[in-house]
C-alpha cells in the first residue's frame, strides 16, 4: 500500500488517520494507535493462550485415547461392581464390559443428538441471518440474500458468538481498514466478492463486460436482461445459470 498525497505532496487525512491507497486502488484510513495496541493486545493473548495450552496438553496426557471421560468413568465403576468370580474366563468379561460400554452409549445418544442439533440451529440463525440483515447485500447486490448465502455461505463459520470468514486456502479473512482484528461480515463479504469471477453480473450497477463474462448464448436459456421479480422466481440453479450467462437483473 502507499500514502495518499493531496495536490501539495502533503499525507492525506481522514479522522486523524493516515489514508493508505491499496494496491486494488481503494482509500483506507490506517489507525496506527489502534493497530500498535492491537498487535500488543495480541502479542499478550497469544503467550496466555501459549501457557494454557502448555498446561493443558500436560494434564491430559494422563487420558491419551479417552474419548469420552464421562462414559469411561461410568464405565469403569460398572466393571468395578461386577461380581469377579462369575467372569472367569476372559470372553465373557470382554462381553459384559462391551454390554456396558453399550448401555451407556445409548443413554446419551439423544443428549449428543439435541446437543449437534441446537448448534446447527445457532450456526444457521448466526451465520443465515447476517446474510438477511446485511446491509452490503441490500445496498449493492443484485441477488437476493439467500442467493449471496448459496454461494459465499460455505466461506463463514460461527467462532464463539462472532461470525468469521475463510477464503479458498483456510486463511481467516482480516479487516483492512484495522489490521490485525477480524474482518466483520460485510468487509469478509466485500473481500470474497472481489476475488469472485463473476462479480459484475451479482453487483448492482455493473454489465456482463467483465474479464468473468461469458456469453449468453451458451445455455440457450440465458437473456440479455431480465427483471428482478423474474430472476427471484426461477429456482436456485437458473438464477446461477443465467448469473453465468451474463444476464443483467434489472429493478
Amino acid at each position: 500500500m502507499k500514502l495518499k498525497l493531496d495536490e501539495n505532496g502533503h499525507v492525506v487525512v481522514s479522522d486523524g488517520k493516515p489514508v493508505y491507497i491499496n494496491d486494488e486502488g481503494k482509500e483506507i484510513a490506517f489507525d496506527v494507535a489502534g493497530t500498535v495496541a492491537t498487535i500488543s493486545r495480541l502479542n499478550g493473548e497469544a503467550k496466555s493462550h501459549r501457557e494454557r495450552a502448555e498446561t493443558a496438553e500436560g494434564a491430559l496426557k494422563a487420558f491419551e485415547g479417552i474419548q469420552d471421560p464421562k462414559a469411561a468413568l461410568q464405565a469403569l465403576e460398572t466393571i468395578k461392581n461386577l461380581d469377579a468370580k462369575k467372569l472367569v474366563d476372559a470372553g465373557e468379561v470382554d462381553k459384559v464390559r462391551s454390554e456396558a460400554i453399550k448401555a451407556i452409549e445409548e443413554k446419551y445418544a439423544p443428549i449428543v443428538q439435541e446437543r449437534d442439533s441446537l448448534q446447527a440451529a445457532l450456526v444457521n440463525e448466526k451465520v443465515g441471518g447476517s446474510f438477511l440483515r446485511s446491509p452490503f447485500i441490500t445496498e449493492k447486490m443484485a441477488i437476493p440474500a439467500d442467493m449471496v448465502q448459496a454461494r459465499f455461505g460455505d466461506a463463514f463459520k460461527l467462532e464463539g458468538d462472532q461470525v468469521v470468514a475463510y477464503d479458498k486456502q483456510g486463511n481467516k479473512l482480516f479487516s483492512r481498514s484495522n489490521p490485525g482484528e477480524v474482518a466483520g461480515f460485510d468487509e469478509a463479504l466485500e473481500i470474497l466478492i472481489d476475488s469472485y469471477p463473476y462479480k459484475d453480473h451479482i453487483l448492482k450497477g455493473s454489465n456482463a463486460s467483465g474479464s468473468g463474462a461469458k456469453g449468453g448464448q451458451g445455455s440457450g436459456n440465458s437473456q440479455t436482461s431480465i427483471s428482478r421479480a423474474q430472476f427471484e422466481a426461477l429456482p436456485p440453479a437458473k438464477q446461477m445459470e443465467q448469473i453465468k450467462g451474463g444476464v443483467t437483473i434489472t429493478d
